[in-house]
């Protein structure tokens, strides 16, 4: 694709304003760069469009003209999906001015908002009206909707109520040609053919760009019950588990698996965090247990949960949030895991699922995998154990030359994913595909799945303007 000239540049100035094009290198540079700093790319220009007609209207000239466009939300992805390539041909479409929240309908439990809107404005414009948006992620002050579901984002609230697949009903989509998909129904069955719905979430923006969601909300809790724990091992703690699933059923809203060295990032450097324990332990635990009835009910059924942990020997020690702003610091450690790493240096990064109860074994193999491939590895594994899913970095060796180590990464991540597949498990748990794992989705889908989703791709997007480059190899 050539580059858009300064007619084609113009053109989309006509339709969303000479404001609304950014063209200066200090105007573009915040869409350029991915948080991490692995990915920078270049681009002829970012468009803001104000409404689906704009966005409709700019896919049309983008085909007509063979524009590559590459939709961006709150640039908070983690595998490069939002980034332009380094050829300075792509536009980038920002979905920041789609900011509307259009309607909140309580006694059916739904939300309808645009693709812009921030997570946590969703949050708490389901909070104003006692309801509960469960999906939340540690960028949620930032990233956006439309990013959440072109990722089938996940987060530490898909164990009771799924990821952002199982918690969208309804879309608006504006096709690579300019034609908008309108399916913005709120019916909670609807038996009517294919589900095009589905296609559009997770494909991170390849096959058009999300406009707007029907989200689904649920009543708010009316009591919560919050602990940080410490146990000897993952084995100790999936029997924890087990035993708090038996106890609280759907009211288990939260399990979340910690070794101890992403602890200790996450005091050293994120501000306000501290040790909620004494002791050091090799791993904790944050679960939460909600209630419908009440504060005394959710903290019963937890009390009773760590009263057999302790019993039993999966519990070394633990504490119950006793305010709202104790839960909120096991929370704030928990989610500034992943920040904590940046200042240890170079860090390898697994997004990765397998099945649940197969964890414990994983995280041994990979470790030993590891540490043979680099002894100092600092191996920080966190995440969602109640649904498999792990976040398994390693961070470099104290005093190691971080590019020397991340070279390492052709070496270690082969090996860990090796393991995974071994386990039946993915390499993409909710990070998305974008360009990090691009080449290796075609290694591990079966040739008959990669077929159909490059036949999708050619159906949706004869024109291959959208965010080319992304998810799949062209064939």
């Amino acid at each position: 694709m050539s580059a858009p000239d300064n007619d084609i540049v113009g053109q989309f100035a006509a339709i969303v304003g000479e404001a609304n094009v950014l063209t200066e290198v200090a105007d573009t540079a915040p869409y350029l760069k991915e948080w991490r700093g692995r990915w920078t790319g270049k681009t002829a220009a970012v468009v803001r469009p104000g409404s689906t007609v704009e966005v409709a209207a700019i896919l049309k000239l983008a085909s007509e003209t063979g524009t590559a466009i590459v939709p961006q939300g709150g640039n908070t992805g983690l595998v490069g999906g939002q980034i332009p390539d380094a050829s300075g041909r792509q536009v980038i479409l920002s979905t920041s001015r789609l900011n509307r929240i259009r309607e909140i309908d309580p006694a059916g439990n739904t939300i309808t908002v645009e693709a812009g809107v921030v997570l946590q404005t969703v949050q708490e414009a389901a909070m104003e009206h006692n309801r509960l948006f469960p999906l939340s992620l540690g960028a949620q002050g930032s990233c956006q909707i439309g990013g959440n579901l072109s990722t089938n984002a996940g987060g530490t609230g898909a164990l009771a109520h799924g990821v952002a697949r199982d918690l969208c009903i309804g879309l608006e989509v504006v096709l690579p040609t300019g034609e908008v998909l309108d399916a913005l129904n709120k019916l909670k069955k609807d038996n009517t053919g294919y589900d095009l719905r589905d296609l559009f979430i997770g494909a991170e923006g390849t096959l058009g760009v999300i406009t707007a969601a029907v989200l689904k909300l649920f009543p708010k809790p009316a009591g919560l019950a919050t602990a940080f724990i410490a146990l000897p091992s993952p084995a100790e703690a999936l029997a924890l588990f087990g035993r708090a699933r038996e106890a609280a059923g759907n009211g288990l809203t939260a399990f979340e698996l910690m070794a101890r060295i992403g602890v200790e990032f996450t005091v050293r450097h994120v501000d306000g965090v501290r040790d909620p324990l004494s002791d050091h332990h090799p791993w904790y635990v944050l679960m939460e247990i909600s209630s419908g009835q009440s504060e005394e009910d959710a903290r019963a059924t937890l009390e009773s949960v760590l009263e057999h942990g302790m019993e039993h020997g999966l519990v070394l020690d633990g504490v119950i949030a006793e305010s709202f702003q104790q839960r909120a610091d096991f929370w704030r450690l928990r989610e500034g895991m992943s920040e904590s790493q940046i200042p240890e240096g170079g860090s390898i990064k697994h997004d990765i699922s397998v099945p649940v109860d197969r964890v414990p074994d994983f995280l041994a193999a990979a470790d030993k995998a590891v540490l043979a491939i680099e002894p100092g590895s600092r191996i920080c594994a966190f995440g969602h154990l109640g649904d498999g899913n792990i976040h398994y970095n390693i961070s470099q060796p104290v005093g190691a030359d971080k590019a020397v180590f991340l070279t390492l990464i052709e070496v270690i991540t082969p090996a860990v994913h090796r393991i995974v597949g071994d386990f039946g498990g993915s390499i993409s748990a909710e990070h998305g595909i974008g360009q990090m794992k691009r080449d290796e989705l075609a290694e591990v889908k079966p040739p008959v799945a990669l077929d159909l989703m490059r036949r999708i791709k050619r159906a949706f997007d004869p024109a291959g303007i959208m965010n080319p480059g992304k998810v799949i190899v062209p064939d």
